[in-house]
């Protein structure tokens, strides 16, 4: 029998406009939009639908918005298939905070929880390294041996570590500006394709994080957290986790570790899953499948019509 996984997005995916004509056509998204701005006290729906851009891109307001952008899609495809996730899926990963929205999907983590815990982690992240101090750089065309040869020739100048591994060519350094601007000289000088650095407000999964990793700890020791009903396959780890403690370990040393992204694929493909669909704003993910893995499905749903497309298959 054919498996399925469902991917949830991390930062950069978001878009003004994000969760709207979903909204529109399903009460259940429109509903699950409205919880979590009522957990935040404020309209997060609002900025996600009218912007302005720069205010919804600021790590404050983009975590908590993908992830609501996620869950609704999920209140969307639960009324339209009438199943709960865990019939529709067998395993679940997100990207960085993404793994926030797989954790509510498996049920360990509540919708109202999950959204302060991201406005908590986007406010500690930002505020853990002063703005413009840290960078982050797409280094394309570079695997993993080459890019920890990259990091290794660049510490010299600062602090700089691999962020993550997205797919084959595509890996991200994370650091201090002068470390990070280092490892994009030294990548051009080794025939790297592309360093590109990242329109990005604070160095993201790397040591530098510490401060926000410590805040993250304190925040979910005391957080509501269950057992998840299937197997999340974590950043950190790239493995499958279903036990409350160890999700929540994985959740503060994701903070300053390696989103393994690449293993992640490549570990569901080897538990059987041929299927992957992406929920929520925008294809990342998907072109990150389709980079990585040979003869499999990819989906993405974000309106209605994605969901009725993917549910008629």
């Amino acid at each position: 029998m054919q498996k399925t996984a469902f991917l949830f997005p991390g930062q950069g995916s978001q878009t003004v406009g994000m969760g709207q004509a979903l909204a529109a056509s399903s009460p259940q998204a429109r509903a699950r939009l409205t919880m979590i701005d009522e957990a935040l006290g404020e309209s997060l729906s609002s900025l996600m639908a009218d912007g302005p851009l720069d205010e919804l891109t600021l790590t404050r307001n983009a975590q908590p918005a993908l992830f609501a952008s996620s869950v609704a899609v999920l209140a969307a495809l639960e009324a339209a298939s009438g199943k709960p996730v865990s019939a529709l899926t067998d395993f679940v990963a997100g990207h960085s905070l993404g793994e926030y929205s797989a954790l509510a999907a498996a049920g360990a983590l509540e919708i109202q929880d999950a959204a302060h815990l991201l406005r908590l982690r986007g406010d500690s992240m930002q505020k853990a390294v002063p703005v413009g101090a840290g960078a982050m750089a797409a280094l394309l065309g570079a695997d993993l041996e080459l890019a920890d040869a990259i990091v290794a020739e660049s510490s010299d100048a600062g602090l700089v570590q691999i962020a993550n591994d997205n797919a084959p060519g595509q890996i991200v350094v994370s650091g201090s500006l002068a470390g990070v601007e280092k490892a994009m000289a030294v990548a051009k000088e080794k025939g790297v394709r592309r360093a590109l650095k990242l329109p990005v407000s604070a160095p993201f999964h790397c040591d530098l994080m510490a401060p926000a990793a410590q805040e993250m700890a304190a925040a979910l020791a005391t957080a509501s957290m269950k057992d998840a009903a299937m197997p999340v396959i974590c950043n950190i780890s790239a493995s499958g986790e279903t036990s409350a403690s160890a999700l929540r370990q994985n959740l503060v040393a994701q903070v300053t570790g390696r989103v393994r992204w690449r293993e992640t694929l490549l570990e569901l493909h080897s538990k059987g899953v041929t299927r992957f669909v992406e929920v929520g704003t925008g294809k990342v993910l998907s072109g990150l499948v389709k980079r990585t893995l040979e003869g499999v499905e990819s989906y993405s749903l974000e309106t209605y019509e994605d969901i009725e497309s993917f549910l008629a298959t």
